[in-house]
């Protein structure tokens, strides 16, 4: 089983700042990556930045220059930092841990509401 615990959500004005982190618990040896998507009401979950164990990143085009993702290997942490957020950032976000065999399982989410 793995568990995946999310914090840092919340309610900021536009140009604000947040850090989200997700820590990883459980059977989780031969981790391929581990990242967030996002899903806005109405909206399809959509890629927001992803890390692999090697450190190589892959983020969405709407977040770059504004988002950051980095990771605690040896705690299986990740953070992602959001600066100069907007009120499109607004969405549910969820941690996701993807293993080398494929299998993925994700978090439970947390709330991001950014103000006008």
């Amino acid at each position: 089983q793995v568990q995946l615990v999310e914090s840092g959500g919340g309610l900021v004005q536009a140009g604000g700042s947040l850090r989200l982190s997700c820590a990883a618990s459980g059977s989780i040896a031969s981790i391929n990556a581990m990242g967030w998507y996002r899903q806005a009401p109405g909206k399809q979950r959509e890629l927001v930045a992803t890390i692999s164990t090697d450190g190589t990143t892959n983020s969405a085009d709407s977040v770059k220059g504004r988002f950051t993702i980095s990771r605690h290997n040896t705690k299986n942490i990740v953070y992602l930092q959001m600066n100069s957020l907007k009120p499109e950032d607004t969405a549910v976000y969820y941690c996701i841990l993807s293993f080398r065999s494929g299998t993925a399982y994700w978090g439970q989410g947390t709330q991001v509401t950014v103000s006008s």
